[in-house]
């Protein structure tokens, strides 16, 4: 039993520690000979992958992330709005930290070289793959010679530029790129008063005509985007002293000093199909968005979170016919819904048209005193967990109706399918448990409103779940502070199914609908 992962940045590092958390072997194979620590990258960390890695052993990224939790955009010079990043319950990571991708890595790498189920292969270029009904089949080759290397399942995260491995799957890679280039450096200054806030510009002084994003990072370090002209080149505007220009636009006559720079281009594109017979694909290989919200890395994770317990269950034989097929359902809407914000942004920061830039700039001026104006300005809308509402897995309760994506920096309505709000829990003999989520990721977690008849809650999640993990949890007695009662809106005699996700998946007035709840979760038919 072992399932192998195909590339080893920090979306196939979380799936191999992911796998491992449920005892399944994992091997990684990457192309290139070892790990390349250049440039800040993907630096937009979000809570809920924060709680995921820290579970994996991974919690230094949290504790060594710059912590922000607020917002602001400007059009020129004045503020037009500041988002609040709230909590609907009392999670132990802040909303956002903003850490370097090298860092990040290495943290992942100290946790899997603790892990003796994982197996890292550097050297390894795909050059082919096959599947059987029991197996897939990886051929590679490496320093010395050809090789194969077999495993029960696959996870395709090699990233954005694997159009080799989408190829062998048969997989296309529609979509669009956006033609105006971003200019990127991490510089190390001083900046009093913008350490921890992420800060957006409409056409500044420095920058007319587009934006600009600077984030704040560890140690004396913040990122700047620019939204430059599509043919700028970085040799040139190094070397025509233009780049320190800009710099010195946003920081004045502070010191500094230029730690990495690079051009991008962003791309808008999906796979086709994100699961190819015992291959599922996950992270940039399977969807590209603009950086705008942080949502590529993150939602890579989560892609790759929901296939490992899937994956896990499926072998270990606690899991009905349809588990494994949801992954396709759950992440690829995941997915159409972080283009549709991320290309509504990008469509927004780069209008396509005279008559759309004329529409932004009234908008923009606008906004300063029309508060329906600025509720049409976009700057980017942060990462979130995606909401399994349409999922197979999912059993609508008909008293909480999903009303839509909630606004910018809410929470989202507390219907089946939406992840568990977070809270500290007290649980007798289970001192290594502090809070709820840890719980929730151990199986499938009934949660029991005061008024829940905890005997027929047990009896009827013991039928429905059989033998996966699963346990019953009194909500009043484990976290009397009732923070996730008010969160969850719960009635009395509520009872929650969560999956081990951590996202809900029923709401139940009668423990006896808890058994075909759990079932369904389950991935059994009916």
């Amino acid at each position: 039993m072992s399932v192998l992962v195909l590339g080893a940045g920090p979306v196939g590092q979380t799936a191999a520690l992911a796998l491992a958390r449920w005892g399944i072997p994992v091997v990684v194979l990457d192309q290139r000979p070892g790990r390349d620590l250049v440039g800040s990258k993907a630096i937009c960390q979000q809570r809920d992958v924060l709680d995921l890695w820290s579970e994996l052993g991974a919690r230094a990224i949290a504790d060594e992330g710059l912590t922000w939790s607020r917002a602001r955009t400007f059009y020129r010079e004045e503020e037009l709005f500041v988002v609040e990043l709230s909590d609907p319950g009392r999670s132990p990571f802040p909303p956002f930290v903003n850490i370097s991708q090298a860092r990040t890595e290495e943290v992942l790498d100290d946790a899997i070289a603790g892990q003796p189920l994982i197996d890292v292969r550097w050297s390894h270029r795909i050059t082919g793959i096959s599947q059987s009904s029991t197996s897939v089949t990886v051929r590679c080759e490496t320093p010395d010679g050809e090789v194969e290397v077999t495993g029960d399942y696959a996870i395709a995260c090699a990233g954005a530029r694997a159009t080799d491995i989408r190829s062998m799957l048969g997989v296309d890679f529609e979509g669009m790129s956006f033609s105006d280039a971003f200019l990127i450096c991490d510089i190390e200054a001083t900046l009093p008063g913008w350490e921890q806030e992420r800060r957006f510009y409409f056409d500044p002084a420095w920058n007319p005509g587009r934006q600009v994003l600077i984030h704040p990072c560890p140690h004396g370090l913040y990122r700047i985007d620019w939204q430059v002209e599509p043919d700028v080149d970085l040799d040139t505007e190094r070397s025509s002293g233009r780049l320190d220009r800009r710099i010195r636009q946003i920081i004045g006559d502070s010191p500094y000093r230029l730690d990495w720079s690079t051009v991008y281009h962003f791309h808008a594109r999906i796979a086709s199909r994100f699961r190819v017979g015992r291959v599922l694909l996950a992270g940039d290989l399977a969807h590209l968005v603009a950086p705008f919200g942080a949502r590529g890395l993150n939602s890579g994770v989560a892609d790759v979170e929901n296939a490992a317990w899937k994956i896990a269950w499926t072998l270990r034989g606690w899991a009905g016919p349809g588990l494994l097929g949801s992954y396709e359902t759950e992440r690829r809407a995941a997915a159409v819904e972080n283009l549709e914000v991320t290309t509504a942004t990008m469509d927004f920061l780069v209008p396509h048209s005279p008559e759309a830039r004329a529409r932004r700039a009234d908008l923009l001026k606008a906004a300063g005193d029309d508060v329906a104006a600025r509720a049409n300005v976009d700057s980017g809308r942060l990462s979130e967990p995606f909401w399994y509402v349409d999922s197979p897995l999912t059993t609508a309760a008909p008293d909480r109706r999903w009303p839509g994506r909630p606004p910018r920096g809410a929470p989202p309505e507390p219907v089946p399918g939406v992840i568990l709000p977070d809270a500290p829990v007290e649980l007798a003999g289970q001192p290594g448990i502090t809070h709820l989520r840890q719980l929730a990721r151990t199986g499938l977690l009934a949660l029991a409103g005061p008024r829940a008849d905890l005997a027929a809650v047990r009896e009827a999640l013991s039928e429905g779940a059989g033998t996966a993990p699963h346990a019953v949890l009194a909500l009043a007695e484990a976290e009397p502070s009732g923070i996730l009662l008010d969160s969850l809106k719960a009635h009395p005699g509520d009872v929650w199914l969560v999956r081990p996700d951590a996202h809900t998946c029923a709401v139940v007035r009668e423990p006896s609908q808890l058994t075909a709840a759990a079932r369904r979760a389950l991935g059994y038919p009916g």
